[in-house]
């Protein structure tokens, strides 16, 4: 159906031992839709991510992806990968003494191996090469396949990390914190590529405490607080100004009583 929702997680609880970090979660992801999720250390952010990534199991819930209801006891990171869903977490997970080529198909080396199983280095390459500049726009001469990770910028190393998701065709990209501690170019850069995966008809998640960052490239926004759902707001809806009333209020409210 053309109104199905690319994700949608229901009643989506977890804990941690004592800790509870999600309360009753309802969350959704539309097709070519940019979701901007919001709220201070500890609000769930990370923890939701990573139950629709495939890092932790929910302790209750459900989560369909593409209209298809996921079996959680056979849940993964792989599985989550293989349905579309990619991402890239505030802790890199980039090899910086590797080059390019290598970062992008590490754990998929498959995907430039010869029918009997031997890996193409000059096809992987080219392909990165096509990554950089087709999806990253790295026009110039002085980045290339063999570059060091370590030679990058900040922003370029997280346009590297967001331009591998796009290449396995992720339908939906997942930024954890992209910008944090990149300078003002280099968080331009960033959501520049957040632009890209929205040209290109994909979705993501993006997960900042910038609102004027997550503000200039969401369609929509969700925010959470103490493991719940406080707020969801259209961009058209809401001004800049307005949704940082709204989380100001939000971060001086009185802890809601638990549940009985």
């Amino acid at each position: 159906m053309a109104d199905t929702k690319l994700v949608e997680m229901k009643n989506i609880h977890k804990s941690f031992g004592k800790v509870v970090a999600l309360q009753g979660v309802d969350f959704e992801v539309g097709p070519n839709e940019v979701v901007g999720l919001i709220g201070d250390n500890g609000a769930g952010k990370s923890t939701l991510i990573k139950i629709l990534s495939g890092v932790y199991p929910p302790t209750k819930g459900e989560i369909y992806i593409k209209g298809q209801k996921i079996d959680l006891k056979n849940y993964s990171v792989r599985k989550a990968h293989e349905l579309g869903i990619e991402t890239v977490f505030q802790e890199q997970a980039l090899g910086v003494k590797q080059s390019i080529w290598r970062n992008l198909f590490l754990g998929r080396e498959r995907k430039v191996t010869d029918h009997i199983g031997f890996f193409q280095l000059d096809r992987a390459k080219k392909e990165t090469n096509r990554m950089m500049k087709e999806l990253l726009g790295f026009t110039g001469g002085g980045v290339l396949p063999d570059s060091a990770v370590r030679t990058l910028s900040g922003g370029e190393r997280q346009g590297i990390a967001i331009g591998r998701a796009m290449y396995f065709k992720a339908d939906l990209v997942i930024l954890d914190e992209p910008t944090r501690a990149l300078s003002v170019k280099e968080v331009g850069k960033v959501l520049d590529f957040i632009k890209k995966v929205k040209d290109s008809g994909k979705s993501c998640i993006y997960i900042s405490h910038t609102i004027a960052n997550i503000y200039s490239v969401s369609d929509r926004f969700v925010i959470l607080d103490r493991g719940r759902v406080v707020g969801r707001y259209n961009r058209k809806q809401i001004s800049e100004p307005d949704l940082n009333e709204v989380l100001i209020q939000i971060h001086h409210a009185p802890e809601p009583e638990p549940a009985s």
